[in-house]
């Protein structure tokens, strides 16, 4: 635990000084009392694992086996009432928090259906690389010996290999808007015989200004398909592209706590003092085990992680300028502890699951409170706490 923060009130760049928060407005226009909060305990997620055991819907045996290997006993609150829906080939509007097992909730019965007939092709449209990567690898272990191979098209990566992986004709699709656009604009890829189209985090996607994206994908698939939606919040937006495109969906909410409830946030002032020298004392407590540092931009933070690297610590960064290849490895060194620290610009708070982040450092403010939401929900996740401390 962070012990030199009172119980409201920041760090000023003095061992035995704080004071109380100031309620100016900083430079990104957040007031600065939004920084501070105490995290009351650890609120347990009584909804997050229901009653409801896997082997209780009827999914294909080789399924049912690659999902006990992944030690999946019980469904999440998400998965329990979106499975079968999603198995009678019905629309879903998914509402829930990040790490709730939402994409486990579409995954499996997509599969399962694409087991059945051969015929089925899925795209998977999220908003990051990174998030992309990520339920790849997850339906890589639950469609082990399934002969269902997943294409990931995702920029950064080379157009090539994924020209050649479309020409396969694979049955699901995974990939960021940009990208798969650009790939139907080369006509590599075609929607028109795609039976059910994904979209996770549909209000990030909105946040970063893809909607006119997402309206192009989603009007090139044909009027019989299954569409579900998933997303933490549900906005008028988000709403008007639902209605546009699906038909009697059903409706899941498992929405319980803020995903910030667990995290314990103050501010740290360095008033004059030079605030790397104040990064670095922190960084060298014991208790800051496995921290996420966010930056603004990309020169930022690789010119901080290099600073951090020439100083001794244990340090990665990504960033847009990053070879999709070294985000991928940094992550993975992040994910298994072999550094430390990982500095990052905002790509990283959109959907990455890292488990066990003790702290969360904006060495930069966010450009806005959704920003710094989101960055903060790296942390105190799976019923843990965690700390996020502000640089002001």
């Amino acid at each position: 635990m962070y012990n030199r923060r009172p119980q409201s009130g920041g760090y000023n760049g003095n061992r035995q000084s704080f004071r109380r928060p100031s309620f100016r407005r900083n430079s990104a226009n957040i007031p600065e009392s939004h920084f501070i909060k105490k995290a009351s305990g650890v609120v347990q997620e009584s909804n997050h694992i229901s009653d409801v055991k896997f082997t209780e819907f009827q999914l294909e045996p080789q399924l049912q086996k690659n999902i006990a290997q992944n030690k999946f006993e019980n469904a999440t609150a998400i998965q329990a009432k979106t499975i079968l829906p999603i198995l009678e080939g019905k629309d879903v509007i998914g509402i829930a928090n990040t790490g709730t097992g939402k994409t486990a909730a579409f995954l499996i019965p997509l599969l399962n259906r694409a087991f059945q007939n051969r015929r089925e092709r899925v795209l998977i449209v999220v908003p990051t690389r990174e998030l992309a990567s990520q339920i790849r690898d997850e339906m890589r272990s639950l469609a082990n010996s399934m002969q269902i191979y997943p294409t990931l098209c995702i920029g950064g990566s080379f157009l090539r290999n994924q020209v050649y992986e479309l020409q396969r004709n694979p049955q699901f699709v995974i990939g960021t808007p940009g990208r798969l656009k650009d790939l139907i604009e080369r006509k590599v890829l075609n929607l028109s015989g795609f039976t059910a189209i994904v979209l996770d985090e549909v209000d990030r996607m909105l946040d970063m200004g893809f909607v006119h994206d997402i309206k192009y994908l989603i009007s090139l698939f044909p009027q019989k398909r299954q569409s579900l939606f998933f997303s933490a919040t549900l906005s008028s937006d988000i709403r008007n592209i639902i209605s546009s495109f699906t038909k009697e969906a059903v409706m899941v909410s498992v929405k319980t706590q803020e995903t910030t409830a667990n995290v314990d946030q103050d501010v740290i002032r360095v008033n004059g003092a030079e605030k790397f020298v104040v990064l670095e004392e922190l960084l060298k407590k014991e208790d800051f085990k496995k921290v996420l540092i966010f930056g603004r931009t990309k020169m930022g933070v690789e010119k901080l992680s290099r600073t951090l690297y020439q100083r001794g610590f244990k340090v990665a960064s990504i960033h847009g300028d990053k070879p999709q290849s070294g985000r991928n490895q940094a992550i993975r060194l992040f994910k298994e502890d072999v550094v430390q620290i990982l500095v990052a610009t905002d790509v990283a708070s959109r959907g990455i699951d890292i488990p066990d982040i003790t702290h969360v450092i904006n060495y930069d403010q966010p450009a806005t409170y959704d920003d710094y939401v989101h960055r903060i929900g790296r942390t105190g996740r799976a019923n843990k706490k965690g700390i996020a401390l502000t640089f002001v």
